[in-house]
C-alpha cells in the first residue's frame, strides 16, 4: 500500500472531511548507480569550497539569490524561516470551477485524497464529495501547505475517488509571445489544406485508451539489464546519417498521407 505523504482535512465552509494524500504515480525509471570504473566503487558527491578545496559541513552553509548585474544578497536560514508559510493541516478550498474550464498545462504532480478515520460521518461525508464533484463536474481550487511550502491545488472526482493535483501558477506558464516562431500569423492555411488535415486527424482519431501506450524505451532499458544479467556482449548499432529531407508540398503530403491510410 501506497505511503501517506500528508494527512488532514478537506475544509470547504464548514464542512470538514479528513482525508490522506497519496502519490497517484508509480516511478518505473530503471535507476543505476555511478561507480569508479577501474575498481567498482561508488561515487560520493560531496560539499566542497570551490576557494579553500574542503568538505563544507551543512551547517557552515548559507543562500545566496544571485542578481542581474552579478552581485549577491546573502540570505540565512533563519530568514528563510520567517516567510515560510503557517503550517496546517487542513487543504482550504476557495472556490469550485467546472473542470472542463482548467488547462491542463497547469497540472503537476498528481496524488490521491483517501478517507481518513474509521467513523461513518467521516465516509459518508467523503463519498458525498466524490458523488457530487462527479456529477456536476466541478473542480475545487485551494491551497494547502506540505514541507514547508504552499501549493495551489485542484482536487476533482476521479474513479470513485478524489484526486488532488498540485498546480503551477499563472506567472509560471511561459507565453507564447515570448517564445521565437511560436506564433505563425503570416502562414495562413488555404481552405483546401484545412480540409486535408481535418480528413488526416479524422482517420487517426481514436478513444484514449491509456493501457495501449508503453514507455518503449524502459522496454529496452529492462532488455539490456536482462541480458548483461545472462553475460551477453551489448553492441550498439552503426550511426546512420540521414540527410534532413527538403520541406514537402504540403498540400501534396496531405493528400499522399490520407491515400495511404485510406488504401
Amino acid at each position: 500500500m501506497a505511503r501517506s505523504l500528508w494527512s488532514g482535512s478537506l475544509s470547504f465552509g464548514l464542512v470538514n472531511v479528513p482525508v490522506v494524500m497519496v502519490t497517484a504515480v508509480r516511478d518505473l525509471d530503471l535507476h543505476f548507480r555511478q561507480l569508479h570504473e577501474s575498481d567498482g566503487a561508488p561515487i560520493e558527491v560531496q560539499r566542497v569550497c570551490s576557494k579553500e578545496d574542503v568538505e563544507v559541513p551543512w551547517d557552515e552553509i548559507t543562500h545566496a539569490f544571485e542578481l542581474e548585474d552579478g552581485g549577491q544578497v546573502i540570505v540565512s536560514d533563519e530568514e528563510l524561516q520567517a516567510i515560510e508559510p503557517r503550517r496546517t493541516r487542513t487543504i482550504e478550498i476557495e472556490s469550485f470551477v467546472d473542470l472542463g474550464e482548467v488547462d491542463p498545462v497547469y497540472y503537476d504532480h498528481p496524488y490521491y485524497l483517501l478517507p481518513a478515520g474509521s467513523d461513518d460521518g467521516s465516509a459518508r461525508a467523503y463519498r458525498l464529495l466524490v458523488e457530487v464533484m462527479a456529477r456536476t463536474q466541478r473542480a475545487a481550487l485551494g491551497r494547502f501547505v506540505m514541507r514547508a511550502k504552499e501549493y495551489l491545488a485542484i482536487v476533482r472526482a476521479e474513479d470513485q475517488a478524489l484526486m488532488l493535483s498540485t498546480m503551477l501558477f499563472a506567472d509560471e506558464i511561459r507565453p507564447t509571445k515570448d517564445i521565437e516562431n511560436a506564433a505563425q500569423k503570416s502562414h495562413k492555411p488555404s481552405a483546401a489544406q484545412l480540409k486535408a488535415a481535418v480528413a488526416v486527424i479524422e482517420e487517426l482519431s481514436g478513444p484514449w485508451e491509456p493501457g495501449e501506450w508503453k514507455d518503449r524505451y524502459r522496454r529496452r532499458l529492462q532488455d539490456v539489464v536482462a541480458r548483461k544479467r545472462k553475460g551477453q556482449t551489448i553492441k550498439a548499432p552503426e550511426p546512420r546519417e540521414t540527410a534532413p529531407a527538403e520541406a514537402p508540398d504540403l498540400m501534396a503530403a496531405l493528400e499522399q498521407t490520407l491515400a495511404e491510410m485510406r488504401g
